[in-house]
């Protein structure tokens, strides 16, 4: 009986795993029938950017549900062309299923982010970098404090609005050009936002290329560390040849964080642990459960101060920090944004466009348009180099006609992850390059959400500060000179870099 039991499940198994693809169906699809999807998705996009202006007309989740809308209008084409259901299910289950670890992490990554908060591990990295202030060297300084925050927050959002205010401010004070500070500021966030385990790009990068965080990460500060040393040296040579007058007073928030949180160089134990989880490769879980659980047992030891303000109990505060939302109140209104976590469930917009991005993709591969689409665009670049072009190309693209950064990071990611394979170059080369092209960039269009937003907190126009966000344009050419000259470039076959 039992055996008879074992061959029916594994026949059904069969069943549903070896259902072979419809490739004559897909080898049949027109280009134009390959675009419609993409088309209905661009003028979605558009309609919510242009006529609605972005207020989320389908929702708060209006960008994941749009991606459904697209992905369903790719399955009516796979349909009539004559693909199978179960042909698309399995593609969407294949696809889940790959990005099952991709989403553990980010959930652990939003634990992370609430815990390091309630430990006092992110205010004193912010007390500690406004502390490097120094009216010599102001804009490779900005640089430096905005980079350890938003490494700190994985946030270039949250940074501006907080402590690049504050840097604004201050330049402003000293008499400095207000382009240059915001240019200075837009490049340390986004470096720090491209480098943090905790932002939400940086996690979705790997996701969709197919690799892991940390090795994402480590790949990506081949190309990301020359940048920001070339940022920081131009910076720098600003800063002495100009004049500044006044003092940078931030004694204002220093005093603050201080009457708010016990801050200890002691609190760095837990980053410096995860560090060194992630240099030893340790494998994403393990690291970030540990920084987790390290983070908790540190907030019961310095802040109880914190946690006897946030709940009834010391545990229901750490609880609420690692799976709901955390907002800590200071006396200085401009901290107030910085301190505050979403946990969790904060994750959860991220986790949905992942899923929804899922679908989509996997719905237009399984149809044969992804391929098609992707074979277009191979066909005018075949080299190596043309293939690193072509998706620095559609993440720009997709930024200016999307205007959304995510959106520049997801589908680049699903159309051209096959070709990187059949390439031979391993997904951490595609991961740095949507980075490198679609994260950074963003801030550079007027109209996109990240440029809209940066010009608006900072009061400082984008066709200001684009000049000096010098860490942000130079990315793309940093990984096509790397892609143009070979360099780190790594190989499927090969594990090393």
């Amino acid at each position: 009986m039992i055996k008879k039991q074992t061959m029916q499940e594994q026949k059904k198994r069969a069943e549903f795993e070896f259902i072979p693809k419809n490739k004559i169906a897909g080898e049949k699809l027109s280009i134009l029938e390959s675009l419609v999807p993409v088309v209905v998705l661009m003028i979605l996009l558009a309609y919510n950017i242009f006529f609605e202006e972005g207020q989320d007309w389908l929702g708060a989740y209006t960008n994941q549900f749009i991606l459904l809308l697209a992905g369903g209008v790719a399955a009516i084409i796979g349909f009539l062309n004559k693909v199978t259901y179960k042909t698309m299910l399995l593609e969407i289950y294949e696809n889940l299923k790959s990005v099952f670890v991709p989403i553990m992490i980010l959930l652990l990554v939003g634990a992370l982010a609430g815990t390091w908060l309630i430990s006092g591990i992110i205010p004193a990295m912010v007390y500690y970098g406004l502390q490097v202030l120094s009216p010599a060297i102001f804009l490779p300084a900005c640089v430096i404090i905005a980079a350890i925050i938003s490494i700190a927050t994985g946030s270039s959002w949250t940074t501006s609005a907080t402590v690049g205010i504050a840097l604004v401010g201050i330049g402003g004070a000293l008499g400095i050009s207000l382009g240059m500070v915001a240019g200075a500021v837009i490049s340390g966030a986004y470096f720090g936002d491209k480098m943090s385990p905790l932002s939400d790009t940086t996690n979705l990068a790997p996701a969709m290329a197919g690799t892991d965080l940390f090795t994402h990460i480590r790949y990506m500060a081949l190309t990301t560390g020359p940048t920001i040393i070339i940022t920081l040296i131009v910076f720098s040579i600003i800063s002495l040849n100009i004049e500044t007058t006044g003092n940078a007073d931030i004694s204002g928030l220093l005093v603050s964080i201080k009457e708010t949180f016990d801050v200890t160089p002691w609190l760095f134990c837990v980053p410096l642990v995860v560090v060194a989880l992630i240099l030893t490769k340790t494998k994403p879980l393990v690291a970030l459960s540990v920084g987790v659980s390290l983070a908790a047992i540190f907030a019961l030891i310095f802040q109880q101060d914190i946690l006897n303000s946030l709940a009834s109990s010391n545990l229901k505060a750490i609880a609420n920090a690692i799976f709901i939302d955390t907002e800590i109140i200071t006396s200085n209104e401009k901290l107030n944004d910085l301190f505050s976590a979403g946990g969790m469930k904060g994750m959860l917009w991220t986790i949905f466009l992942i899923i929804c991005a899922m679908f989509f993709g996997a719905t237009m591969d399984a149809i044969g348009a992804l391929s098609k689409i992707t074979q277009i665009l191979l066909s005018l670049a075949s080299s190596i180099f043309g293939l690193f072009a072509s998706t620095v190309i559609s993440c720009l693209g997709l930024n200016a006609i999307a205007s959304d950064q995510y959106l520049a990071i997801v589908i680049p990611g699903k159309m051209f992850k096959k070709a990187f394979e059949d390439k031979g170059l391993a997904p951490e080369n595609l991961s740095r390059t949507l980075e490198d092209s679609g994260t950074v960039t963003s801030v550079l269009i007027p109209w996109n959400t990240c440029g809209a937003y940066q010009s608006g907190v900072l009061g400082v126009g984008v066709a200001e500060y684009f000049v000096y966000a010098i860490f942000n344009w130079l990315s793309p050419f940093t990984t096509l000179f790397f892609a143009a000259f070979n360099l780190k470039i790594r190989r499927l076959i090969s594990n090393k870099v």
